[in-house]
């Protein structure tokens, strides 16, 4: 079996966090970089990720995360918001990049901008928030694998108020709206959920092949 098998075997989501164990600069600039590689539709990356160390921003948000412990005992916490005014502009930005990351004429690539904003500049503002917080998910997913690569446990947490969320990390003002929170860190020792067997559907009742 290989490792990465095992790797996603191992970990878990974590309910309770040694808060005396912190991750080193080192594995969070590798998180970081997994994050940063991570896939999304057309390349676009429409989200920021902020990472909360500072333990008084934490403890105001932690009673609008259900009060779950994780937010102010995990060594890192991660919100992933994605951008609400999406358009033009973050779509020429990324023109842009292409042009200087791969040294080619921005003639060559105008017609995939032209197409990429045609698809996304006329969708409504309640369907384009709905796909770029889908963006997050699939970051998310990457963080998720590269940490259990570390042996550092995460936990991704749906459960909490948004839109209090934003009023405390004043992401409205920046057009971001936290649609995903991760926490990274180490198992307590006395975290029973690490002990659980893992339930996942089999593979007959999962997949379909046709």
């Amino acid at each position: 079996m290989s490792n990465l098998i095992e790797t996603l075997k191992w970990r878990y989501a974590t309910k309770k966090f040694d808060a005396t164990k912190k991750i080193s600069n080192e594995d969070l600039d590798t998180l970081k970089e997994a994050i940063r590689l991570s896939a999304s539709s057309y390349g676009l990356q429409p989200y920021k990720v902020l990472i909360i160390e500072n333990p008084e921003v934490r403890a105001k948000l932690q009673p609008v995360s259900w009060g779950q412990s994780q937010i102010v005992e995990a060594s890192h916490l991660l919100v992933f918001a994605n951008m609400t005014d999406f358009g033009a502009e973050q779509i020429d930005a990324f023109l842009n990049n292409i042009v200087e990351t791969r040294q080619i004429p921005m003639e060559s690539i105008a017609g995939y901008g032209d197409f990429m904003k045609s698809k996304l500049t006329t969708l409504p503002a309640d369907k384009l928030s709905n796909w770029t917080s889908k963006q997050t998910y699939i970051a998310l997913g990457n963080l998720l694998s590269a940490a259990a690569e570390l042996k550092i446990d995460a936990t991704p947490m749906e459960g909490f108020e948004a839109e209090k969320v934003n009023e405390i990390l004043g992401l409205n003002e920046l057009g971001l709206n936290a649609s995903l929170i991760a926490t990274l860190g180490y198992r307590h020792e006395e975290d029973a959920t690490q002990h659980y067997a893992k339930v996942r559907k089999s593979n007959e009742e999962l997949f379909i092949n046709l």
